[in-house]
């Protein structure tokens, strides 16, 4: 029984690698990939501080928002960069450097 969850997913755009290494997916983050990360992050801690005006406690809330929008803006920009490399999202940025 072939477990592999990539076998029946055919990739629209070229591979550059088919399981990338963490190492090699965070570097390939590209400018979007941060400012999603920040805006993720600066929303997540606006918010969670907003909302922890009347119960008054802001600081230990807008910590914990912070940490939670910081985790998932990364794991957003992870997703992204991991597909742009294994040939899922849109990647000519990356052939062109990847294929010299």
């Amino acid at each position: 029984m072939n477990t592999d969850i990539t076998a029946s997913a055919k990739p629209e755009y070229p591979v550059i690698d088919r399981n990338p290494p963490f190492t090699k997916t965070v570097a390939n983050f590209n400018t979007l990939d941060y400012l999603r990360l920040s805006t993720i992050t600066g929303v997540s801690v606006t918010v969670v501080y907003l909302s922890g005006i009347k119960p008054n406690i802001r600081g230990p809330s807008m910590v914990t928002g912070g940490l939670i929008g910081l985790l998932g803006g990364f794991m957003y920009a992870y997703q992204n960069s991991v597909g742009r490399l294994m040939g899922f999202f849109p990647n000519e940025g990356e052939v062109a450097r990847y294929k010299k």
